[in-house]
């Protein structure tokens, strides 16, 4: 098929229509090597932690726990400052293994998946299939208590 376009293109065929082809071309492949990008099915997310709560969190920098669609990951920004999570991976959150994990590191999550990593300090993608950063329900602390809510 490359063979045909690439044989039009030097066949004389103005360079207007030469460029549309080729555009054409390579957004049709784009469209064939991404992934349809599902939603995160959307969980009522109301939580509220003590100090006591925390007490993993606070020794490790993070912690996972139960609430959100697939769980939770908390990460510990700074002394008055967290974030939270979905543990789903947003590049297929309704496949049954899709589920991002903190790695060693405490810095990073991966979704052994499809292989995506995060970085927990804003969520972003920095490798694998993933376009899309990890969604971020909303924290509010107070020094005694935690809220996390959507």
């Amino acid at each position: 098929m490359f063979e045909k376009i690439l044989l039009k293109i030097y066949s004389g065929q103005s360079s207007l229509k030469a460029m549309a082809l080729l555009a054409l071309l390579l957004f049709s492949a784009c469209g064939k090597k991404q992934k349809k990008y599902d939603e995160i099915p959307y969980v009522y997310v109301n939580i509220e932690m003590t100090v006591i709560d925390l007490k993993t969190l606070n020794e490790r920098g993070w912690d996972t726990i139960q609430g959100g669609y697939k769980g939770i990951i908390l990460y510990k920004e700074s002394e008055s400052s967290y974030l939270a999570y979905e543990r789903a991976c947003p590049y297929d959150p309704l496949d049954s293994c899709s589920l991002v994990e903190v790695e060693p590191s405490g810095v990073t999550a991966i979704d052994s998946c499809c292989e995506s990593r995060y970085l927990l300090q804003d969520g972003t993608v920095f490798s694998g299939p993933s376009l899309i950063s990890l969604k971020q329900y909303h924290t509010y602390y107070d020094g005694n208590h935690l809220n996390i809510r959507n």
